[in-house]
């Protein structure tokens, strides 16, 4: 029952994080759409009130006529529509569900037994779980300081980008050398996405207070607010698609339990950032297809690296080197079935996990090229909790039936 109830949680909060990153994510990307696309109005009335860029619209059967403001206008309403909810529910809801996910159980989940590094192979639960904490709060605090002192002024964005952009190539490493692979992407794109709802909390919304403060006071309101505000937004919008990415990876073996895993997360954040900036340019007027080109060079390099090695058959090979259905059966119903069943009967299993069963021959046949390589990978059985051993390991390789 603790386990249904468990997964039945995070049923009902993944459907909540889904939902509020929706929402999220799609009036971020309006609001820097209707930014870059603002043109100056005609109307010379709207520009003495202070009117800095209008867009019309339609939509649903009627039009829009929406207005920025480079000062105050003349009179703030009290209903003025605030954006920061979304953030916040995205982000706790995905917090929680990295607790329910990862943190309950960190021994399956977190520690990268293979590591390169003995301390990481080693960590317990606890430390795990620490260190995952650890980990993301590190992230927002290198990030903000960068921020703050590489472009304080927002007069060196540009070269704030090329620091970001180190940041999280260094994230991808660290993170795949001190976490389980699934762990480690989804880890990097947490990274990003607490920069994301951070940014929202602690410069956006307190200096978009400010200034409604000053305007509603007669004051002139400080325009390092405005532009600070500005500076993490645009950041947000190119975080976007490669954090939606790797919060989705964790249905992909073949990218998370890569011995290059974290070549191939960088690929994908590039990938995504350049993919997103060819928008916020057409948005702009300016159609440049060489980003959206290189982004799909980057992403079709990722799929270069992930390619699983292809190994000719030795006509010398004995047809006794391949190993028997029977013995590969024999294998997968002592080390694998346990968990994925349509009734596991390991604890803390109420269901198969990614819905892989290995129940009958027929479905361990279906799933033959990704028990493989998540096996090869080292990847399955999860913290090798069955005892599965290097010489199991290649007879299912060898498996070709």
């Amino acid at each position: 029952m603790q386990a249904y109830l468990i997964e039945f949680g995070n049923f009902m909060l993944r459907w909540l994080h889904v939902i509020a990153a929706i929402a999220w994510i799609g009036e971020s990307i309006y609001f820097v759409m209707l930014d870059n696309g603002l043109k100056t109005p005609k109307d010379e009335t709207c520009r003495k009130k202070g009117v800095f860029g209008e867009m019309w619209a339609v939509h649903g059967g009627g039009f829009y006529h929406n207005q920025k403001y480079a000062t105050s206008p003349e009179k703030l309403p009290d209903d003025l529509h605030w954006s920061f909810w979304k953030s916040y529910t995205t982000w706790l809801s995905g917090f929680a569900l990295f607790i329910i996910l990862y943190m309950v159980n960190p021994g399956f989940y977190l520690v990268n037994s293979n590591s390169n590094w003995e301390w990481a192979a080693n960590l317990a639960g606890w430390q795990a779980n620490i260190l995952a904490l650890a980990f993301l709060l590190l992230g927002w605090i290198v990030y903000n300081e960068m921020c703050k002192r590489i472009s304080p002024n927002m007069e060196r964005d540009g070269l704030l980008s090329i620091g970001v952009a180190i940041m999280m190539i260094v994230v991808a490493y660290l993170s795949t050398q001190m976490f389980s692979g699934r762990a480690a992407f989804l880890l990097t794109g947490a990274v990003m996405a607490t920069a994301m709802s951070a940014n929202v909390f602690f410069w956006i919304i307190p200096g978009q207070r400010r200034m409604v403060k000053a305007m509603k006071a007669g004051e002139t309101p400080n325009p390092l607010d405005g532009k600070r505000g500005k500076q993490r937004s645009v950041h947000n919008t190119y975080f976007t698609l490669p954090v939606v990415l790797l919060m989705i990876s964790n249905h992909y073996s073949f990218a998370y339990s890569h011995e290059h895993a974290w070549v191939l997360m960088t690929l994908f954040i590039f990938a995504g950032a350049l993919i997103r900036q060819y928008f916020v340019l057409m948005h702009q007027g300016k159609i440049q297809p060489a980003y959206p080109v290189v982004g799909v060079a980057l992403i079709l390099m990722a799929f270069w690296v992930a390619m699983p090695a292809q190994t000719a058959s030795s006509s010398a090979q004995m047809e006794s080197d391949t190993p028997d259905i029977t013995e590969v059966t024999a294998l997968i119903n002592q080390r694998c079935v346990a968990c994925h069943s349509q009734s596991p009967t390991q604890p803390g299993f109420s269901s198969p996990p990614a819905g892989v069963v290995y129940d009958n021959m027929e479905q361990i046949l279906l799933q033959k090229e990704r028990t493989q390589q998540v096996v090869q990978s080292g990847y399955m059985p999860l913290g090798n909790m069955t005892n599965m051993t290097d010489e199991e390991r290649a007879v299912i390789q060898a498996w070709s039936e």
